[in-house]
């Protein structure tokens, strides 16, 4: 079989399209590539939906957590600190049981037992806890100058907020945002090892390396292809939001923009 063969038998299988068996012995490098990529898919389709759903909540958490009212501001801060102060893979394993509790009960909660719904909804909480303390820090931030000058033009209410508070806040906070959004991309990878499972092998790229890694007896193969997959991510995630970041910072001296730098987290 020919590496073409394999890349039209195995290219979309994790998404049902292609072989339904994995193959069993006589591993090649383009049977390891092919079914790694194709895990791929369900990796970018978790951080892509989770980040942009969770970057809406967690402008609305980082805003009430800045309010006045306690009604308002309690409510973000105990969500900010519940999904902070848990670990992600613990969250996933009570959401999952949380979910087939309720499907008993309630079936309407059944599409929530599978990954591409429950887990997608752990991910979207999450990374608005997150992402909400990114943007209240910045908020935080904001020169008192910039708010008097929008009271001076006679801005108040959602006007200030939109044209004048929003957008200094997504300045200031793009860089850190930017490495909360490649740790989420990584974060992707314990869906199918923290309770949801894989229905008929169809997981994502780390369910197929460890796969590879079971059959072959050797991890030195499979896992850095899976490494080199997220590199290429990772570069992709960082071009897209370089190019957001300059956008932003559009009408600031050279020597004054901010750069994005890369900060992994070491713990989640």
């Amino acid at each position: 079989m020919s590496c073409i063969d394999i890349i039209a038998d195995y290219g979309l299988r994790s998404i049902g399209i292609g072989e339904r068996l994995l193959p069993r012995s006589d591993f090649t490098l383009c049977h390891q590539f092919t079914l790694i990529g194709s895990g791929m898919i369900w990796n970018i389709y978790f951080g892509i939906v989770a980040l942009v759903s969770g970057f809406v909540l967690a402008t609305a958490v980082a805003v009430g957590k800045a309010a006045r009212s306690a009604w308002v501001r309690k409510p973000s801060e105990w969500f900010i600190f519940v999904f902070r102060g848990s670990p992600l893979f613990i969250q996933f394993f009570f959401a999952y049981f949380l979910f087939l509790s309720l499907k008993q009960s309630v079936p309407i909660f059944a599409p929530f037992t599978a990954a591409w719904l429950g887990a997608l909804v752990v991910l979207f909480l999450n990374t608005a806890a997150y992402s909400g303390e990114i943007f209240y820090g910045a908020l935080q931030s904001i020169p008192k100058g910039d708010v008097e000058a929008a009271d001076a033009y006679g801005m108040v209410g959602w006007t200030r907020f939109r044209r004048v508070i929003w957008p200094t806040m997504l300045r200031l906070a793009w860089p850190a945002y930017t490495n909360e959004a490649i740790f989420l991309f990584h974060a992707t990878t314990l869906v199918y090892f923290s309770g949801f499972p894989a229905w008929q092998q169809r997981g994502d790229a780390l369910y197929y390396a460890s796969y590879f890694a079971d059959k072959t007896f050797n991890p030195f193969v499979p896992y850095p292809i899976l490494a080199g997959y997220f590199i290429v991510l990772t570069l992709i995630v960082v071009g897209i939001f370089g190019l957001i970041n300059r956008k932003l910072n559009r009408h600031l001296p050279q020597n004054s923009r901010q750069k994005i730098r890369l900060r992994p987290n070491l713990i989640r």
